[in-house]
């Protein structure tokens, strides 16, 4: 019997944890678009929207695992921090930010999205959801980075 519930309780530890980093993922996908649609340079936006559909390649995977372990389907809602950031994002365009401005609030939702990762990698997962994790973690930072140089360009 204890092992059903070491089992069960493990299951719920780690759709706790897919859930966190999937509401993160999806932020990003949503701020990624959103935020794509109004930088000028072109590049930027190609990048922003590929960053959009990784994001939502990422949470597919992890939607997956989930559905693997028996749980239903996930909500399409994303977190509250995410929807501030995507509502700062979409008045700083409005107002005339510029891309700076625009990669700033990008930047911020990385920064969320890294904690995320860190976050979930801190429990006690399953070897393949560790590697998965981690994969998309890498991924996330390069772009962390790439949205940071960006940014940093822009400033000078």
């Amino acid at each position: 019997m204890a092992n059903t519930l070491d089992g069960s309780t493990k299951n719920k530890e780690m759709e706790t944890v897919l859930l966190d980093v999937i509401k993160s993922l999806q932020d990003g996908q949503k701020g990624f678009a959103e935020i794509g649609e109004h930088l000028k340079d072109e590049t930027l936006k190609r990048y922003f929207l590929a960053e959009s559909l990784k994001r939502a390649n990422f949470r597919a995977e992890l939607e997956n695992e989930l559905h693997r372990s028996g749980m239903a389907d996930v909500s399409e809602s994303g977190s509250t921090a995410g929807a501030f950031h995507r509502a700062w994002g979409e008045l700083k365009a409005k107002l005339g930010g510029g891309d700076h401005t625009l990669l700033e609030t990008a930047e911020q939702g990385e920064d969320e999205a890294k904690k995320a990762y860190k976050d979930a990698l801190e429990h006690d997962l399953p070897l393949p959801i560790r590697q998965l994790l981690t994969e998309q973690q890498a991924h996330v930072l390069n772009s962390h980075n790439y949205v940071r140089d960006h940014r940093d360009a822009l400033a000078k």
